[in-house]
């Protein structure tokens, strides 16, 4: 146990304004069709010795789906993961520091994933990238990829400035 409070964990006081509770219900949703297609594909194997190959394609763009929002929850409710045994015995002032660098770090992260998520997301319009599995149009899914990537960078950005406000 440290000897000062712990700088990075929640207060409870600096709730987001928007609640995870957003990205909950998406990721509850993409788990439960993954189970579904899942389930469906194991019984048409069973019953008739064929697959539903095109359903990996959908699995797939569920689980991606289903890590981003996740990860914008972790954010939002400050449990994400991170590596602060060093950090903790620190001051909590210098803690406080280091929490916010993080989140730059982590927002500037996130950005470069939207910048380079729209060029791709542009490529696949403007070539018209087709997916393997069920040839339709694949920036339907690299959309995604962009997308959630600005809902993780608001998320943390949203953090730091309430680590701000509580520094200050």
């Amino acid at each position: 146990m440290s000897e000062h409070p712990d700088p990075i964990q929640s207060t409870g006081d600096e709730r987001p304004r928007i609640p995870a509770k957003i990205e909950e219900f998406f990721a509850a949703l993409a788990m439960a069709l993954i189970c579904l297609i899942t389930f469906a594909n194991v019984l048409v194997r069973y019953f008739s010795d064929e697959s539903f190959a095109f359903t990996e394609e959908f699995s797939v763009f569920l689980m991606v789906v289903l890590t981003f929002v996740g990860a914008s929850a972790a954010f939002a409710k400050n449990t994400h993961i991170r590596m602060s045994f060093l950090v903790e015995k620190l001051a909590p002032r210098i803690a406080a520091r280091i929490e916010i660098a993080v989140m730059a770090v982590a927002a500037a992260l996130f950005a470069i994933v939207v910048w380079y998520g729209i060029k791709l997301l542009l490529d696949d319009w403007n070539f018209d990238t087709t997916s393997p599995g069920i040839g339709i149009p694949q920036w339907i899914y690299t959309l995604w990829l962009p997308l959630l990537s600005a809902v993780i960078t608001l998320r943390i950005l949203g953090r730091i400035v309430r680590l701000a406000r509580r520094k200050a």
